[in-house]
């Protein structure tokens, strides 16, 4: 799976109506509100969106005849393999009629040109994991921690005889990374793996 690494925009128009797309990665409902009432255009004719965060997903035709908008957007993030992703399609009526297989070209093409136009990033399972050091061993554990690849320190937090840190791992190496870490440690560092 694949989501955006940043806002992308793109327009055209279809039989004179103004098609306007904004395709946006997200990582929360919160995200889809706040993105929702960014691009959101109160004078435009129809606001149509679709929006998919794993197995979840929403959209709207906001006005247009069922089926027409929202679903069509919808298919065009899942036809790209896309997830944590929003895409708001905004139109303004220009005075011709498309009819229903117009509408839903019309939707969904214009979502699917502006998911192609943004670049997109590959999308990695994490593991949360937190794991407590002496101060004897934090420099081996941290120079094991920067070879693996993926590995992010969320955070550090110090305590009286070594440190905390908070890690996400690529599920795919989470077992190999522990091990590597007990191994170079004599098994003195504490891992625990977050649900």
């Amino acid at each position: 799976m694949f989501s955006l690494e940043r806002t992308e925009t793109c327009e055209q128009i279809v039989k004179k109506s103004r098609f306007r797309a904004v395709a946006a990665p997200i990582s929360g409902e919160q995200d889809v509100r706040d993105l929702l009432a960014t691009h959101s255009d109160p004078d435009a004719n129809h606001n149509c969106w679709a929006w998919r965060i794993g197995q979840n997903y929403r959209f709207s035709d906001d006005g247009e005849p069922s089926g027409t908008a929202g679903k069509p957007i919808l298919q065009a993030i899942d036809g790209q393999s896309l997830d944590n992703v929003i895409v708001v399609v905004t139109r303004w009526f220009g005075g011709v009629l498309l009819g229903t297989g117009g509408l839903i070209r019309a939707y969904g093409g214009t979502a699917a040109i502006c998911l192609r136009a943004a670049g997109t990033v590959e999308l990695v399972a994490m593991v949360d994991v937190v794991i407590r050091v002496g101060f004897s061993d934090l420099a081996l554990v941290k120079a094991r921690l920067a070879a693996a690849p993926g590995v992010r320190v969320a955070s550090e937090a110090f305590l009286d005889d070594g440190a905390e840190l908070t890690l996400a791992i690529p599920e795919a190496i989470s077992r190999e990374v522990a091990r590597s870490i007990a191994d170079a440690t004599s098994g003195r560092v504490i891992m625990t793996f977050q649900p």
